[in-house]
């Protein structure tokens, strides 16, 4: 009877030290229900009164007062789409700074923070303010979606740029990283006055509250030009799970391991440019969702990709939505940038970052 106690015991134990998927599992369930809850704080909330329980039950009901068609404008022209593109670029903006995180195997590689939403954005300069002269057959070609491939061709080169200059040899160096990533930013911020400078007026008053990020523009046409590109880049992420596991390794432990290191570099990188790129475009410059989702999970969860790309998609959306309902209301009827927002939570996370792994960073 005793020597079957030990058997047992050890038979209970069905996960190995350290093994966190079942906290993973959990993670993503419980996240599922939070992005629920912000999507409908988003879909009431606003300086105009509209109420949701009135629209469907109008709908429901048939009603046609005015009151019904007011609520009706507001939520489906107005905040329906802001919900749909808060969604598509909180998740877009998050997996992008996991996939950054993961490729360069450090937690400060974020689009935001290393030069790739400035390469982005300066892609969107370009077509704000010259689609109407010298970029016109490029603007005439693609129409609705000329922003977002000209944001996805500028986050491209800055990503493709920041990786040849900061690794050598198989390994990512981070001082020399943030360091090309300041000196990407600063030549992407200096074509980018030049073309404020000789902007319009109505150009030079839209650079101006794009630069600092807003959802208030949202529109169907936005989500339709952004939302396949942020979308597709998504669904393709999530199969780079495998890959980002063997790649924390190291690139020759996953070569052996059987990941085609430099193909999966490449198409790691697409992805991050075309989902920085297509939100950038619609939304302007967000910063630190990509850094401070990521590491959050990463501390919650463990490293596992399998688990942190849907958290770090769901979470990513859920904190977007988030900011973007505190920035209606703070100094409603009116509306803070949403890049404030996130900036005001993501710098005291990044310093906090800073300060626990500074050991890390010495050089």
């Amino acid at each position: 009877m005793d020597s079957t106690m030990p058997l047992a015991a050890s038979g209970a134990r069905t996960r190995p030290d350290g093994d966190r998927s079942h906290i993973g599992r959990i993670t993503v369930i419980a996240l599922v229900f939070a992005l629920l809850a912000a999507m409908v704080l988003s879909m009431t909330t606003g300086a105009s009164g509209a109420s949701l329980g009135n629209f469907l039950g109008a709908l429901i009901s048939g009603s046609e007062g005015a009151d019904a068609l007011r609520d009706y404008a507001v939520i489906v022209n107005i905040r329906l789409p802001r919900m749909v593109l808060g969604v598509l670029i909180g998740a877009g903006l998050a997996v992008s700074g996991l996939l950054m995180q993961g490729l360069f195997r450090n937690p400060l590689a974020d689009p935001g923070l290393v030069g790739v939403s400035s390469g982005a954005a300066l892609g969107a300069v370009v077509i704000i303010v010259l689609g109407g002269t010298a970029m016109a057959p490029f603007t005439t070609a693609l129409g609705i979606w000329s922003l977002p491939a000209a944001a996805f061709g500028g986050g491209l080169v800055t990503t493709f740029v920041l990786y040849r200059v900061a690794t050598r040899g198989g390994q990512t160096a981070i001082a020399t990283m943030l360091l090309a990533g300041i000196a990407i930013g600063a030549l992407a911020g200096a074509f980018s006055g030049v073309l404020t400078y000789i902007a319009s007026e109505n150009q030079l008053r839209d650079l101006t509250f794009w630069g600092m990020g807003s959802l208030a523009g949202a529109t169907w046409i936005k989500v339709l030009a952004a939302g396949p590109i942020i979308f597709a880049a998504l669904v393709f992420a999530g199969f780079l799970a495998k890959g980002l596991n063997a790649m924390t390794l190291g690139e020759a432990t996953a070569s052996h391991l059987g990941v085609p290191v430099q193909r999966f570099k490449r198409i790691t990188i697409v992805a991050v440019a075309a989902a920085t790129g297509a939100s950038v475009a619609v939304s302007g410059g967000i910063g630190f969702v990509g850094i401070v989702v990521p590491h959050l999970l990463r501390l919650a969860i463990g490293p596992d990709h399998r688990y942190l790309l849907p958290a770090s998609a769901l979470l990513g959306a859920t904190f977007l939505l988030f900011c973007d309902a505190l920035s209606r209301t703070v100094v409603a009827p009116a509306e803070l940038p949403i890049g404030i927002v996130t900036a005001a939570f993501g710098g005291p996370f990044f310093l906090w970052i800073l300060l626990h792994r500074r050991s890390a960073f010495a050089w």
